[in-house]
């Protein structure tokens, strides 16, 4: 969806900025500090990740609040899942050294859509409000897409604290993020149940397809089973299931001697996501050999659900079928 604030033909704004809009403090700021510091009008960019419509509605109308000019919501759900977080998951890096990678998956896609409105828009570079400046993954990306791209980094310059930031939203009236004041409502805590859940995990090649053995698509499914977790209090959520899950299916299913490789294959994967490489040849290298070692990662797992924590209770890999020769002589 797109939200118009004013009217200017495309060949009067020159220093038309189409910037990465989460809702959060930064690029909050952004808007206002782009509009000051570098005269521009502020395209506001947000994609839709599964983050809830009336999130989604609220970060929309903050944007055009602050002053962006347009402020558009991208549905990108299906790539997301099928292209990000599905690959992440085969790969072994949905979660690395502890920290959920969901996050940082969503960056290449961000990139790519901030490229392709800023050539709808005919806007004169883009922009991002990661503090790491220039050096953003955002921004290598972005500039892997389009070399020429010129890439603003606001909040890599402004050199302002968190408190300075606050106090500089609040001298120009920038709305705060909901969870400042007090907007979109909190998941309430309730009583967990007293008797454990368990949830069977069906994955195809390293895709999970069903859950207690109800088939659905990977979106359906993350949502089934982030319902289930949250229900018994596991705060990390579905992905970090998925990632738990999977994990023991694979080491069942790949020799023991590949399993080294594969955990240098997902910190390679990590590495080319954080240098802007997640488009590259490199990467599409890494999926062939992620795919080809996947095929034998099919099997249920089922995971234990109670007080709180996610854990394997059981695995058992698909029974492979019969090599051809084998089946047309037992058939003989």
């Amino acid at each position: 969806m797109t939200t118009e604030k004013g009217s200017y033909p495309f060949f009067q704004a020159p220093s038309r900025v189409v910037l990465a809009y989460s809702g959060g403090l930064d690029s909050s700021v952004a808007i206002r500090w782009l509009a000051e510091q570098r005269g521009a009008e502020v395209i506001a960019t947000t994609l839709d990740l599964g983050q809830g419509k009336d999130v989604l509605e609220e970060i929309r109308d903050r944007a055009l609040a602050i002053g962006a000019l347009r402020a558009h919501v991208v549905d990108v759900r299906d790539a997301y899942v099928r292209d990000h977080l599905v690959r992440g998951l085969k790969a072994g890096m949905l979660r690395h050294e502890g920290a959920s990678m969901a996050g940082p998956l969503a960056w290449p896609l961000i990139a790519q859509k901030l490229v392709e409105i800023a050539r709808i828009e005919q806007a004169g570079a883009v922009a991002h409000a990661d503090r790491a400046g220039h050096g953003a993954a955002i921004e290598q990306t972005a500039r892997a897409i389009d070399p020429a791209l010129v890439v603003l980094a606001p909040a890599g310059e402004w050199d302002m604290s968190h408190a300075e930031l606050v106090a500089y939203a609040d001298e120009r009236h920038v709305l705060l993020p909901a969870p400042m004041i007090g907007g979109v409502a909190a998941r309430s805590t309730a009583r967990l149940p007293g008797e454990p859940a368990f949830v069977d995990l069906g994955f195809d090649r390293g895709v999970p397809i069903a859950i207690n053995g109800v088939v659905m698509n990977t979106p359906d499914l993350i949502a089934s089973l982030d319902i289930l977790a949250g229900a018994h209090g596991a705060a990390e959520g579905a992905l970090a299931a998925l990632h738990m899950a999977h994990a023991a299916l694979q080491e069942m299913a790949i020799a023991t001697d590949a399993r080294p490789f594969a955990a240098r294959v997902a910190d390679e994967y990590v590495r080319l996501l954080r240098e802007g490489g997640w488009y590259s040849r490199a990467r599409q290298a890494l999926d062939a050999y992620v795919d080809a070692i996947e095929h034998e990662v099919s099997g249920v797992a089922r995971l234990q659900l109670f007080n709180g924590a996610c854990t394997i209770a059981s695995c058992r890999l698909a029974l492979k079928p019969a090599p051809i020769a084998l089946a047309k002589a037992s058939r003989s």
